[in-house]
């Protein structure tokens, strides 16, 4: 008789393979992912190799589950421009944080799969920031205890960082610390993009508007331990749940942020769509309330599918903090502040509203029997809540500390600022395109970004005909000089022909590379090398609408970080 003996190599192998680990242990949560990438997998058509010819490499079971959940869930435009090695090193790069701190094994993990795998926080231009700060913070906090590791990356985030407004597109968080500013939303973009980097689960929390004053605020929730704080983004303080924000947070009438995926935690989910969870994190700051409100037809008839919307007054507009559709029963329920809410309810042509005082009542009925198209002027007196004092106490030795502290981490970063060009140094670059006040403007505006306009300057010296650089560079928004490479300007150079249109014209239509909120890339050949082999190179204004009528729809929900996919994603 024959023995059969079975090769080394395949048993072990075969052994790998048996103890490789799930990324998801739950196998419904698993074949559910499965499912959902499936179907997103069908709808990148011509970007498949790009995306997910990753799988077929050296890749372990962990990672591919990992992947998996990111493809099924991330917004459209994350699948349409970026590609599957980008995905794959923020997985291994969050695995790695995991393995590599004391902490890893403590976070639970749904926690994990939706606040520290996610490479996405805002509507931010992604880059490598996770490698980075993986690496510049790992042995600065390697020895401490979660808590005190938090502590401390907000700390490193305030020597990089400091606040300062601008417009509504999220710089990177390489292009935020490049030049050492950012307004809330991206200083919390930046700030959870750190923790992250570190295995510390966080996520950006947003008030949409506040209850008592007309603005709003970002900021982060960290997990620690088993419970969520609160923490002021690159406005580190002695504790966790604590900022100047910590009284204002209990005047709100809502707190909510975007997990990846269906979102399965003990908060209320405000709302759900196949790829994100809108979370309501408001009870973690102040005292709420469930309120019900049922919607009802002039026969008084429950009207199921209504939409709901729960209105705030704020910059003299009533500001929807919630939408919610009637279920079956005409009900609509959020957890809210108590304070005042305008509920407007509608469906068809049919509306109807009515003012709820949260302190005095939890239920509310509307009666849709208003009709558009007909005006009704109404006095309403609208109270936000009352502002609660629970805030950590500190005693005055700490504080004290805790300020030579940040007046040194000031330092550090007005330090680093310093080293932006100076105008003695914007005078060397010569260009013949501006003057010497238009050259030195350009470079300040650029900040930490100098580089890459001094750059594109040096090489497009000379002045040609048709060139109209400072009106080029004077299209580009304040934080495009910031974040823009000198090879994406460059590639946007359009000559001016007034054979085709008048000036005025060109400066409005043609000039700018710039066109909403998006961050610029280099569509410009892209777009004319694809356009005309779609047109066969007979272009014109009606058969572009013509295309794009054709192939091109909108979808409202799946970009739902607001992150525009670019022109040729």
């Amino acid at each position: 008789m024959k023995r059969f003996i079975f090769p080394f190599f395949l048993l072990a192998l075969l052994a790998t393979s048996c103890f490789e680990k799930h990324f998801i242990h739950d196998k419904d949560e698993r074949h559910q992912v499965h499912q959902d990438f499936l179907e997103r997998e069908k709808m990148v058509g011509d970007r498949h190799t790009a995306l997910f010819s990753v799988f077929d490499g050296d890749i372990t079971k962990e990672e591919r589950e990992a992947l998996e959940f990111l493809y099924a869930y991330m917004p459209l435009s994350d699948l349409a421009d970026y590609d599957g090695n980008f995905y794959l090193n923020q997985v291994r790069n969050s695995l790695e944080a995991r393995n590599f701190f004391s902490w890893g094994n403590s976070v639970p993990e749904d926690v994990f799969r939706h606040f520290v795998l996610p490479y996405r926080v805002n509507n931010e231009n992604l880059d490598s920031a996770r490698t980075v700060f993986f690496h510049e913070l790992k042995d600065r906090i390697k020895e401490m205890s979660m808590y005190d590791a938090a502590l401390e990356v907000n700390h490193w985030c305030h020597e990089k960082v400091t606040y300062r407004p601008s417009d509504s597109r999220t710089s990177s968080p390489l292009s935020t610390v490049k030049n050492a500013l950012g307004r809330c939303g991206e200083e919390s973009t930046f700030t959870v993009t750190a923790l992250r980097s570190v295995g510390i689960p966080a996520r950006q929390c947003y008030t949409p508007r506040w209850a008592h004053t007309d603005d709003n605020h970002a900021w982060v929730e960290v997990w620690v331990n088993g419970k969520w704080y609160f923490l002021g983004a690159c406005e580190p303080d002695p504790e966790l749940n604590m900022g100047w924000f910590a009284i204002p947070s209990t005047r709100t009438m809502m707190v909510h942020s975007n997990a990846f995926g269906k979102y399965k935690g003990e908060e209320e989910v405000n709302y759900q769509t196949p790829l994100f969870s809108r979370v309501n994190m408001l009870p973690h700051y102040t005292d709420t309330e469930k309120i019900k409100i049922t919607i009802l037809d002039e026969a008084n008839k429950p009207v199921p599918g209504a939409e709901v919307k729960f209105k705030l007054y704020n910059y003299a507009e009533y500001y929807p903090i919630a939408s919610k559709k009637s279920d079956t029963a005409g009900i609509a329920q959020l957890t809210t502040g108590k304070g005042d809410l305008l509920i407007w309810a509608s469906k068809g042509t049919k509306y109807g509203y009515k003012k709820i005082d949260v302190r005095a009542q939890d239920e509310l009925t509307i009666i849709l029997n208003k009709e558009e198209g007909k005006e009704y002027v109404e006095l309403l007196e609208m109270c936000p809540p009352a502002e609660l004092h629970n805030q950590q106490k500190v005693k005055q030795a700490e504080i004290e500390r805790h300020h030579k502290r940040l007046q040194y981490e000031d330092s550090l970063r007005n330090a680093y600022m310093a080293t932006f060009m100076t105008d003695k140094q914007a005078d060397l670059i010569v260009n013949e395109n501006l003057t010497k006040e238009q050259v030195r403007y350009f470079i300040k505006k650029s900040e930490g970004n100098y580089a890459e306009i001094k750059d594109f300057l040096m090489t497009n010296p000379d002045r040609k005909k048709g060139i109209y650089l400072y009106d080029f560079l004077n299209s580009l928004s304040e934080k495009d000089v910031r974040d823009v490479s000198a090879a994406t300007l460059q590639s946007h150079i359009t000559f001016f022909n007034p054979e085709e249109y008048p000036f005025e014209v060109y400066l409005k239509g043609i000039i700018s590379p710039r066109i909403s909120n998006e961050g610029l890339r280099m569509w410009r050949s892209f777009l004319k090398e694809k356009m005309n082999k779609e047109l066969k190179s007979e272009t014109s204004c009606q058969k572009l609408i013509d295309w794009i009528t054709r192939n091109i729809v909108i979808d409202d929900e799946a970009n739902y970080f607001n992150c525009p996919v670019s022109p040729q994603g």
